[in-house]
């Protein structure tokens, strides 16, 4: 009754378009897309099948066996998984993230439910992929750090936001831009304020997309040259790289 007396006052006083139609927003819980669009975006349930160790998708309908796109080899983190394919609902998300710190009601569940399925659920520390000094007095908030702090809240696992550092300003990833070029921008960006905090613990390195994984992995390598038993990745949304 409350939920659908706020949704009513939603559609009156502050009449919303879907970021993604453009068709108006009916439910207060769907934050910038409308249902029809969620219903629309790919949220993964278990039964895909994605790298095993990227999670990079391949098809709606997986197999009993572990597979691998080989294009994350040498990334240094141990596995990668996300709520759901970087498209409609969740892109639209993802993008209004960077200009509000909100995660919608909607994706509360799913964030819980994945964190839950991968395994990453058994994590000693939760860390987020930080922003440079620079970004964040821009933004105001790092967007990362509301998601790591929200699965901390939902599991219990110690969140940690000071030790892994990012050491200097980098320019932001472009579409265009292929796997080396990303990989080149972050190389020696992040750095560890306290080792010690760091040493034997099993990371959850927590970000909003994963796309090449050049960021997630170069957190990785610092993380885990600096006594990280094992880090895994976790973001609201995953690219389709084609």
């Amino acid at each position: 009754m409350l939920g659908a007396l706020r949704n009513s006052i939603l559609s009156i006083v502050y009449p919303q378009e879907c970021r993604v139609c453009a068709q108006a927003i009916d439910n207060i819980r769907d934050g910038v897309a409308c249902s029809a669009c969620w219903e629309a975006t790919h949220i993964f349930d278990g039964n895909e099948m994605l790298c095993s160790k990227c999670g990079a998708f391949f098809n709606a309908e997986g197999v009993q066996m572990e597979i691998f796109c080989h294009k994350c080899d040498d990334q240094h983190f141990e596995k990668a998984r996300a709520v759901g394919i970087y498209e409609k609902g969740l892109a639209a998300t993802a993008l209004n993230f960077k200009r509000e710190p909100k995660i919608p009601e909607r994706l509360l569940a799913p964030i819980a439910e994945a964190v839950r399925r991968y395994g990453f659920s058994k994590s000693s520390l939760i860390v987020p992929v930080p922003l440079s000094q620079k970004r964040r007095i821009e933004r105001g908030y790092n967007q990362a750090e509301i998601i790591a702090s929200l699965i901390s809240s939902q599991t219990g696992i110690r969140l940690d936001t000071q030790s892994l550092i990012r050491s200097r300003h980098t320019p932001m990833h472009r579409v265009a831009m292929d796997k080396k070029a990303r990989e080149l921008t972050v190389q020696n960006a992040f750095e560890i304020a306290r080792p010690k905090l760091i040493e034997g613990q099993t990371i959850l390195l927590v970000d909003d997309i994963l796309t090449s994984g050049a960021t997630a992995s170069a957190c990785a390598k610092i993380l885990k040259k600096n006594g990280a038993d094992a880090v895994n990745v976790f973001t609201l949304a995953r690219a389709v790289l084609h």
